[in-house]
């Protein structure tokens, strides 16, 4: 396991002890991280109390992503307590799926709410820390769905990491000057409960048209609830090796069916380039 000993981690994100951010929060913990671990509402808090017994004196605090001053208030506590902040993981996520036209408006705001403008709420409130360090790292947990494909069924939720890869993607060149790095990371199919009847929240059959499709669909997705290949564990411990290099990959791309999704995009790509690249470099002035 690498060493984080003597560094302050910001987990965004814990939900139960399933989570990819709760699996890193213990693969810091056991690394010598010295942690703050966020979660939102007092279920869950009850529920992360209980998971952290085990942790050596972490930081638990509630966290609304979505809400400026509760931001605010995470990281002044943080920094009271550590006096700075080293690496930060965003992992605020929900999971409203359906297609496109049968979501409301309601939940789209509510997925690019949670899964890209509060990822950028706590960043926002974190840089001017990292910045007078002149040092940080900036995880942020995308998906295969932003990187590689918007597949049918989740446009929403492949359009808040899309998003999410965009901003990081600049603001990787924003703060590099002041040796702060970040990380894009892109997992498959991991065994969290995003896919659980709590964690996902699915669009009003309100369309005769997608009848046939949604129901294949929304068997096709609560079949993979509890199947999936990924072992969160795992990329936890890939994570602390990743936050630990000088300097970090710009971006992971975690699990084995994340690099076929991802060499399959690549291919794609060329093939559409390719097939109009006459056309394409004929378009400058004459």
């Amino acid at each position: 396991m690498s060493d984080l000993s003597g560094r302050t981690g910001l987990i965004v994100g814990v939900a139960n002890k399933r989570s990819i951010a709760w699996a890193i929060a213990q693969a810091a913990s056991a690394a010598g991280a010295q942690l703050a671990i966020t979660y939102q509402g007092e279920r869950l808090g009850e529920n992360v109390r209980d998971l952290a017994e085990g942790l050596p004196n972490p930081l638990l605090m509630p966290l609304d992503v979505t809400d400026d001053d509760s931001v605010a208030a995470t990281v002044r506590e943080v920094l009271d307590r550590s006096g700075r902040i080293d690496v930060l993981v965003n992992n605020a996520a929900s999971f409203y799926a359906g297609y496109f036209e049968e979501l409301t408006p309601e939940q789209i705001e509510r997925q690019l709410a949670t899964s890209l403008i509060g990822p950028m709420n706590v960043t926002r409130a974190v840089l001017p820390v990292m910045r007078k360090q002149r040092s940080g790292h900036i995880i942020s947990i995308s998906s295969s769905a932003g990187l590689a494909a918007g597949f049918e069924f989740v446009s929403a939720y492949a359009a808040s990491k899309f998003g999410l890869e965009g901003w990081m993607e600049s603001m990787h060149a924003e703060v590099a000057p002041f040796g702060i790095t970040t990380t894009i990371v892109n997992p498959g199919f991991f065994r969290t409960e995003l896919l659980t009847e709590q964690s996902t929240n699915y669009a009003e059959p309100l369309i005769e048209d997608y009848d046939e499709r949604r129901a294949k669909q929304l068997e096709f997705w609560k079949a993979q609830n509890g199947k999936q290949s990924g072992d969160p564990a795992k990329l936890a411990r890939a994570l602390i090796i990743i936050a630990s290099q000088e300097p970090p990959p710009h971006r992971f791309v975690a699990g084995a069916d994340a690099i076929a999704t991802a060499e399959q995009k690549i291919a794609d790509l060329e093939a559409q380039i390719d097939a109009n690249r006459n056309l394409s470099t004929s378009l400058a002035f004459d």
